[in-house]
Protein backbone atom coordinates (compact mmCIF):
# COMPACT_ATOMS: atom_id res chain seq x y z
CA UNK A 1 0.00 0.00 0.00
CA UNK A 2 1.42 3.38 -0.97
CA UNK A 3 1.36 6.34 1.38
CA UNK A 4 -0.69 9.44 0.60
CA UNK A 5 2.38 11.59 -0.15
CA UNK A 6 3.43 9.34 -3.03
CA UNK A 7 -0.14 9.24 -4.37
CA UNK A 8 -0.44 13.03 -4.58
CA UNK A 9 2.97 13.75 -6.11
CA UNK A 10 2.93 15.36 -9.52
CA UNK A 11 4.66 13.53 -12.36
CA UNK A 12 7.48 15.32 -14.16
CA UNK A 13 5.09 16.23 -16.98
CA UNK A 14 2.49 17.53 -14.50
CA UNK A 15 5.17 19.62 -12.77
CA UNK A 16 6.28 21.17 -16.07
CA UNK A 17 2.64 21.91 -17.01
CA UNK A 18 1.95 23.60 -13.66
CA UNK A 19 5.13 25.68 -13.91
CA UNK A 20 4.28 26.64 -17.51
CA UNK A 21 0.79 27.82 -16.51
CA UNK A 22 1.89 29.78 -13.42
CA UNK A 23 2.55 33.50 -13.47
CA UNK A 24 4.11 34.18 -10.07
CA UNK A 25 6.94 32.40 -8.27
CA UNK A 26 7.57 32.65 -4.52
CA UNK A 27 11.35 33.03 -4.05
CA UNK A 28 13.10 32.46 -0.72
CA UNK A 29 16.72 33.31 0.03
CA UNK A 30 18.48 33.66 3.38
CA UNK A 31 18.92 37.12 4.87
CA UNK A 32 22.16 38.10 6.65
CA UNK A 33 20.55 37.17 9.97
CA UNK A 34 19.51 33.74 8.67
CA UNK A 35 15.81 34.56 8.31
CA UNK A 36 14.02 33.60 5.11
CA UNK A 37 13.66 36.53 2.72
CA UNK A 38 10.52 35.72 0.73
CA UNK A 39 9.38 37.66 -2.34
CA UNK A 40 7.02 37.04 -5.26
CA UNK A 41 8.64 37.23 -8.70
CA UNK A 42 7.50 36.86 -12.27
CA UNK A 43 9.49 34.13 -13.98
CA UNK A 44 10.08 32.03 -17.05
CA UNK A 45 11.74 28.77 -18.04
CA UNK A 46 14.94 28.90 -20.08
CA UNK A 47 16.13 26.67 -22.92
CA UNK A 48 17.66 24.21 -20.43
CA UNK A 49 14.35 23.90 -18.54
CA UNK A 50 15.58 25.95 -15.57
CA UNK A 51 13.38 28.46 -13.78
CA UNK A 52 14.73 31.97 -14.40
CA UNK A 53 13.84 35.49 -13.35
CA UNK A 54 15.40 38.92 -13.46
CA UNK A 55 15.99 41.41 -10.69
CA UNK A 56 18.14 44.44 -10.01
CA UNK A 57 21.76 43.48 -9.43
CA UNK A 58 21.80 45.42 -6.14
CA UNK A 59 18.58 43.90 -4.73
CA UNK A 60 18.47 42.24 -1.33
CA UNK A 61 17.82 38.83 -2.86
CA UNK A 62 20.95 39.12 -5.02
CA UNK A 63 23.06 40.13 -2.01
CA UNK A 64 21.61 37.16 -0.11
CA UNK A 65 22.35 34.76 -2.98
CA UNK A 66 25.89 36.09 -3.42
CA UNK A 67 26.56 35.24 0.22
CA UNK A 68 24.65 31.92 0.20
CA UNK A 69 23.37 30.53 -3.13
CA UNK A 70 20.75 28.27 -1.54
CA UNK A 71 17.29 29.13 -2.85
CA UNK A 72 13.78 27.73 -2.57
CA UNK A 73 11.09 28.56 -5.09
CA UNK A 74 7.40 27.68 -5.03
CA UNK A 75 4.68 27.60 -7.65
CA UNK A 76 1.23 26.85 -6.31
CA UNK A 77 -2.42 27.10 -7.20
CA UNK A 78 -5.82 26.25 -5.76
CA UNK A 79 -8.47 28.06 -3.77
CA UNK A 80 -9.74 25.21 -1.59
CA UNK A 81 -7.91 22.32 0.08
CA UNK A 82 -9.09 19.78 -2.48
CA UNK A 83 -7.74 21.97 -5.32
CA UNK A 84 -4.24 22.63 -3.93
CA UNK A 85 -1.36 21.88 -6.29
CA UNK A 86 2.24 22.96 -6.04
CA UNK A 87 5.89 22.44 -6.87
CA UNK A 88 8.59 23.45 -4.38
CA UNK A 89 12.18 23.39 -5.59
CA UNK A 90 15.25 23.64 -3.38
CA UNK A 91 18.44 24.37 -5.24
CA UNK A 92 21.35 26.65 -5.96
CA UNK A 93 21.01 30.05 -7.57
CA UNK A 94 23.29 31.04 -10.40
CA UNK A 95 23.60 34.81 -10.81
CA UNK A 96 24.18 35.71 -14.46
CA UNK A 97 25.48 39.23 -15.07
CA UNK A 98 25.31 39.13 -18.85
CA UNK A 99 22.93 41.79 -20.25
CA UNK A 100 22.18 39.68 -23.34
CA UNK A 101 21.11 36.74 -21.17
CA UNK A 102 19.07 39.06 -18.96
CA UNK A 103 17.37 40.66 -21.99
CA UNK A 104 16.36 37.18 -23.17
CA UNK A 105 15.24 36.19 -19.67
CA UNK A 106 13.06 39.31 -19.58
CA UNK A 107 11.47 38.27 -22.86
CA UNK A 108 10.89 34.73 -21.50
CA UNK A 109 9.22 36.17 -18.39
CA UNK A 110 6.99 38.43 -20.50
CA UNK A 111 5.98 35.51 -22.72
CA UNK A 112 5.16 33.35 -19.67
CA UNK A 113 3.03 36.14 -18.18
CA UNK A 114 1.14 36.60 -21.46
CA UNK A 115 0.82 32.89 -22.25
CA UNK A 116 2.65 33.67 -25.49
CA UNK A 117 5.09 31.48 -27.46
CA UNK A 118 8.76 31.40 -26.51
CA UNK A 119 10.60 34.44 -27.84
CA UNK A 120 13.63 34.13 -30.11
CA UNK A 121 17.09 34.84 -28.79
CA UNK A 122 17.81 38.59 -28.66
CA UNK A 123 19.09 40.52 -31.64
CA UNK A 124 22.71 41.30 -30.79
CA UNK A 125 22.86 44.13 -33.31
CA UNK A 126 21.23 46.41 -30.73
CA UNK A 127 22.56 47.17 -27.26
CA UNK A 128 20.69 45.31 -24.51
CA UNK A 129 18.48 47.41 -22.26
CA UNK A 130 18.80 45.26 -19.14
CA UNK A 131 22.11 46.69 -17.94
CA UNK A 132 21.13 47.17 -14.26
CA UNK A 133 19.45 43.81 -13.97
CA UNK A 134 20.76 40.27 -13.58
CA UNK A 135 19.30 36.86 -14.29
CA UNK A 136 18.86 34.27 -11.57
CA UNK A 137 18.84 30.64 -12.75
CA UNK A 138 17.56 28.01 -10.30
CA UNK A 139 19.50 24.72 -10.41
CA UNK A 140 17.27 22.17 -8.65
CA UNK A 141 18.62 19.79 -6.02
CA UNK A 142 15.35 18.62 -4.46
CA UNK A 143 11.78 18.90 -5.71
CA UNK A 144 8.57 18.33 -3.80
CA UNK A 145 5.14 18.39 -5.38
CA UNK A 146 1.53 17.77 -4.50
CA UNK A 147 -1.88 17.64 -6.12
CA UNK A 148 -4.74 17.36 -3.65
CA UNK A 149 -7.13 16.69 -6.51
CA UNK A 150 -5.63 13.17 -6.50
CA UNK A 151 -6.83 12.49 -2.95
CA UNK A 152 -10.32 11.60 -4.14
Amino acid sequence: MTNQRSRIQLTGEEQRALIASARTLQVASLSPGGWPHLVPMWFGVDEEGLIVFTTYGTSQKVRNLERDPRITVLVETGETYDELRGVSIEGRAEIVRNPWVTAHTGALVSAQRAGAPRPPLPDRSQAPRATKRVTIRVHPERTRSWDHRKIG
